[in-house]
């Protein structure tokens, strides 16, 4: 069934409001489940927020924690999210580093004790529509294996990385993994195969069916050993910055929470005026399309589906959305 804008927003806040928030702190994280589901992203959008829900209810997620300040020194802080929501402390988080950016030219803040940020794309978009250059990353849980090995002792540790451009912000999102857990059980639950193979089974054969790879625990590391090395690196640099948890911590604990995550704003127009920066961008792009007609930049997608979904509704299948209304009450 199709689905407005406003529909889907309004029904996140409902049931949000009631599973302990107040009206201020439920808008912008219905705000940022809406918009997420209507880039296309409904492994971390709409899918993700009935579990999200299930958090707040077994006390993972603390719906009134507010973040605090641990330390100050100068573009760089550390902030504890004392367990609150995700949406809220990345959030949080990511408007503190724009600040210091505007004040010191680039901000660094370092978050530990926090909770799954949902789709962290949504950090980047805001830093450059702002007209920053901007670059985060969280730590997990263990879920992904090295490469070379069969148990899980790395995180797949999303990274995002977003560029300002007047003609459309290029914004990467990315996990270390091939396909994110969410994007794994977004396929089993549509009973769909995966457009490539995103892990092992328990034969140890690759394979391209979700339930396979959940079953197995085995999913694999984007550029092979690679990803498996940029995986551990992240890891150890969000624990580093944020002075929290690194995944073998929070392996340790009975679920995934206290992660440690880093955002970090450039104001890039200090040295490089908007027009420099939008005639670069634009001259690279066009370079890579001349060569390849197909060739797509990182956002495009979610460019191009943000602008239909608000114009004609986005689809959800009929009993994700009744789902979502009874944990909204209506």
């Amino acid at each position: 069934m199709k689905i407005e804008f406003i529909t889907l927003k309004e029904t996140f806040l409902s049931a949000l409001v009631r599973n302990g928030f107040s009206l201020e702190r439920a808008h912008p994280i219905a705000t940022v489940f809406a918009e997420t589901t209507f880039d296309g992203v409904f492994s971390h959008g709409i899918n993700r927020f009935p579990r999200f829900i299930s958090d707040i209810k077994s006390g993972i997620v603390v719906a009134g924690a507010v973040p605090e300040l641990i330390s100050d020194m100068n573009a760089l802080e550390q902030w504890d999210g004392r367990q609150g929501a995700g949406i809220s402390n990345a959030l949080h988080c990511t408007e503190r580093s724009l600040e210091l950016a505007r004040q010191y030219g680039i901000g660094c803040v370092g978050l530990r004790n926090t909770n799954h940020w949902m789709r962290g794309g949504t950090y980047g978009w805001k830093a450059a529509e702002e007209g920053f250059m901007f670059m985060g990353w969280t730590n997990t849980t263990p879920n992904m294996p090295p490469w070379g090995g069969n148990a899980p002792s790395l995180g797949n540790n999303p990274f995002v990385l977003a560029l300002p451009h007047g003609e459309g912000d290029i914004v990467l999102d990315m996990a270390m993994s091939q396909y994110s857990y969410g994007k794994l059980e977004w396929h089993k639950k549509c009973g769909t195969k995966l457009p490539e193979y995103g892990g092992y089974n328990r034969d140890n054969q690759l394979t391209k069916d979700p339930s396979e790879i959940l079953a197995s625990e085995r999913i694999l590391p984007i550029g092979l050993w690679k990803g498996s090395a940029l995986s551990l690196v992240l890891d150890l640099a969000a624990a580093i910055i944020a002075g929290g948890n690194s995944t073998k911590k929070i392996g340790e604990q009975k679920t995934e929470t206290n992660l440690s995550q880093v955002f970090i704003s450039i104001d890039v127009e200090r040295h490089l005026g908007r027009e420099q920066l939008n005639q670069l961008v634009r001259e690279t792009l066009s370079f890579n399309s001349m060569r390849n007609e197909s060739a797509q930049f990182p956002g495009q997608r979610s460019l191009r589906n943000r602008n239909y979904h608000h114009e004609h509704g986005v689809e959800i299948p009929e009993e994700i959305w009744e789902e979502i209304l009874q944990l909204s009450g209506d």
